[in-house]
């Protein structure tokens, strides 16, 4: 790629996925331009970026007023982008960051011989009626996308990663750091985490972006880790942290989950951390951090 080629924008970019991405882009030689919040109008940015990676999108699990909090700003923030790009004939391709939030909840069943994959939708209705705002947040604004991207001949490429996970670059904690440092006290509001590593999702974002033939969506999912699991984990990698008993507690045989298909994922070249390697890194990086003394 030439010089001016390798201009790019990055929405969102003190967020946790997006710092990573831009610490590589900037490896990588590109020139990259920034929005830290949304503006009405990304036009001023856009233009002159041959590449755009919207990463920018709320997360939150809890809302008084959902529609307004969660589910509209994730729609008219993807649309902005696109709106925008629209504009900027010399765009090659737009590279969104989902999550598999938009993927799993359609109420299909998820038993243990299933294999979810690329061609999974989650439902909004249903993820409405069972008041999953953050899950239905992600679902309409991946379908917006789709749609608009459609009609206004953009070449897309959408991430639908799973639960990230990984050091910090952003000085302060984000909603999934706050998550792990729960389970470091051995709390824990859900049966397991389909964990992936932020420098692989990070990773996948810029050769969804190079390799010519990448499209449609990839699900980026290391592993399906159930809570006691990853309590054992935590008692062998930190024995301080006092996770012992919380863990004998849980301990019988792990039942089968269903599992996300890598298939496609490792068209991009991912390799995947292992998720032991990632969640001790990510309390090693709180450590440093002084989010968490052990």
């Amino acid at each position: 790629m030439s010089g001016a080629e390798k201009v790019v924008c990055v929405t969102g970019a003190s967020g946790y996925v997006a710092s990573w991405l831009v610490k590589f882009l900037l490896q990588r030689g590109y020139t990259v331009k920034a929005t830290v919040r949304d503006p009405r109008c990304f036009d001023s940015i856009v233009d002159g970026c041959h590449g755009v990676f919207h990463t920018a999108s709320p997360v939150i699990l809890s809302a008084t007023d959902p529609q307004a909090e969660v589910i509209d700003p994730a729609i008219k923030g993807t649309l902005n982008v696109l709106k925008s790009c629209a504009k900027v004939p010399f765009i090659k391709r737009v590279v969104i960051t989902s999550s598999v939030a938009s993927v799993l909840y359609n109420g299909k069943p998820l038993t243990p011989d299933v294999v979810v994959d690329e061609t999974w939708f989650s439902d909004s209705r249903f993820c409405k009626e069972n008041k999953l705002w953050y899950m239905a947040s992600k679902t309409l604004a991946e379908e917006a996308a789709w749609r608009f991207a459609e009609d206004n001949m953009i070449n897309l490429v959408v991430l639908n990663p799973g639960f990230v996970i990984g050091p910090l670059l952003q000085p302060a904690l984000n909603s999934t750091s706050e998550i792990i440092l729960a389970l470091t006290k051995g709390e824990c509001a859900t049966p397991g985490f389909r964990f992936v590593d932020v420098r692989d999702v990070a990773y996948a974002h810029i050769e969804a972006f190079e390799i010519p033939s990448a499209t449609g969506r990839y699900c980026l999912v290391q592993r399906h880790v159930q809570f006691p699991e990853i309590l054992k984990t935590l008692n062998e990698l930190y024995p301080t942290l006092g996770l012992k008993e919380k863990y004998e507690d849980h301990e019988k045989p792990l039942e089968r989950v269903f599992q996300i298909s890598q298939e496609k994922s490792k068209s991009l070249g991912l390799g995947f951390i292992p998720w032991e390697v990632s969640l001790r890194e990510t309390i090693e990086s709180f450590k440093e951090k002084g989010f968490l003394s052990i």
